[in-house]
């Protein structure tokens, strides 16, 4: 099978300064055409060093796209670099000069001369029009292999690559012969090792598809892959292997491909019918953060307190003086007495609490940094766990977050209640809840 590799050029991608999100969009696509894409490389503005990067995988690949470096400045780079790798000249293409002059005419700007340099191609080559831009793409075939190469910014390389790349790579290299389809399954409540050795023999004999495990943030989950000649075979491989995941894990898969844990716990809540407060310390709003990003969550979030410090607790969330001061602010009792009140305040059905050391400082023996309690209320019962994390403040907030959550949706899934909530902590029906 025709394989793929992607150079991603910027010396502001090694620094870090910018996300490089070419790769993600660019290894779509290629898994969807059925090409294979086994290596990305991003190497800095240098001639020397594309050449370098650009030999390498014109050695081992059919296809070489690269992104980036097509401007009108002295530091962009690209299609110098592959025309010399390939011997051949620059020489300006008068169609592309057009299109920039035009560009800058229609939007009454004065035009520098430097402009002028991206109408410049490889001898033989095919500019790809960029209306988005002024950097049209190329298009080098040699030695039956092809060389493409995009602009950097995703407004214009994403248009080019569908309306140009990808029919070119069906017609020239996909030709219908298979086809990449993937799908990922979500966990949470469960730990990578844990989660890996309940399906290790599965891992073991894998073929087509082929299943590989990740966790991150608290979360683990597992990319199913299949190759097949069709998205309707590949859909059958999929769902074989998906059933055999689901008999061994699905107590812990809360969703599939990019749903997020806060919106699956919001589909949840709707359809029960029920309404949520939370009492954050640690997490910061975070949880609220979350929760509120999708469409509709008026329809369950009713309130969200971040109560930092003490008196904030006392006054706002009416916690007893004397269970801060017997307790401490990061206790199982705090955070129960958090969650008691902002669900009284709201007069919700479900309440959520964190309260914990996220760091740097702040940490005892008794208490190290990365200790939380977490605290969920409902009529007639209530939660409480305690959770220990390393990293940084960043990484123990989110993954006090995740926890709340994965709390939240463990409880859910037994929730039969429908209709809307009636309003009022502990009032109105509770069967299920």
């Amino acid at each position: 099978m025709p394989t793929v590799e992607v150079i991603s050029v910027g010396t502001e991608l090694l620094l870090g300064q910018i996300l490089n999100t070419h790769g993600q969009y660019l290894g779509r696509e290629l898994a969807s055409l059925g090409l294979d894409l086994y290596y990305q490389t991003s190497v800095g503005d240098n001639r020397a060093r594309i050449i370098q990067a650009f030999a390498r995988a014109w050695e081992r690949s059919d296809v070489v796209i690269l992104t980036g470096g097509v401007g009108p400045t002295d530091d962009d780079l690209t299609k110098e670099a592959v025309a010399g790798f390939f011997g051949l000249d620059l020489v300006e293409d008068a169609a592309s000069r057009r299109s920039i002059e035009e560009f800058f005419t229609h939007r009454g700007r004065q035009m520098t001369p430097n402009n002028l340099k991206q109408a410049l191609m490889p001898r033989g080559a095919k500019p790809l029009p960029n209306p988005n831009g002024t950097a049209p793409g190329v298009l080098l075939e040699t030695g039956g292999k092809a060389a493409v190469i995009l602009p950097g910014p995703p407004a214009e390389l994403v248009p080019m690559f569908t309306e140009h790349v990808r029919p070119y790579l069906a017609e020239r290299w996909g030709g219908g012969r298979s086809v990449i389809v993937s799908r990922v399954l979500r966990l949470c409540g469960i730990g990578e090792s844990d989660a890996e050795t309940r399906v290790k023999d599965i891992l073991a004999r894998q073929d087509n598809p082929t299943i590989a495990p990740l966790a991150s943030g608290g979360e683990v989950t597992f990319r199913l892959t299949a190759k097949a000649p069709s998205p309707g075979e590949a859909e059958t491989l999929l769902a074989g292997a998906e059933a055999e995941m689901r008999r061994r894990l699905g107590d812990f898969i809360y969703g599939l491909d990019d749903q997020s844990l806060s919106d699956v716990v919001g589909d949840q809540m709707t359809r029960a019918g029920l309404t949520i407060a939370l009492a954050e310390s640690c997490t910061g709003g975070l949880i609220g953060h979350q929760l509120t990003q999708r469409p509709g969550s008026s329809g369950y979030f009713r309130l969200g307190v971040t109560a930092y410090a003490n008196e904030a607790k006392a006054v706002v969330l009416g916690v007893p003086r004397q269970t801060l001061e017997h307790h401490g602010a990061v206790s199982e009792e705090t955070a129960l007495a958090m969650a008691q009140g902002v669900r009284r305040v709201a007069g919700t059905d479900l309440a959520v609490a964190t309260t914990g050391i996220a760091g740097p400082g702040g940490g005892t023996p008794e208490k190290p940094v990365g200790l939380v309690y977490g605290a969920l209320l409902w009529p007639g019962g209530e939660d409480i766990r305690r959770w220990e994390f390393i990293g940084g403040r960043r990484h123990i907030r989110e993954r006090a977050a995740f926890a709340a959550l994965t709390m939240l949706w463990s409880h859910l899934k037994g929730v039969r209640r429908t209709g809307p909530t009636t309003g009022g902590a502990g009032r109105g029906p509770s069967a299920g809840v």
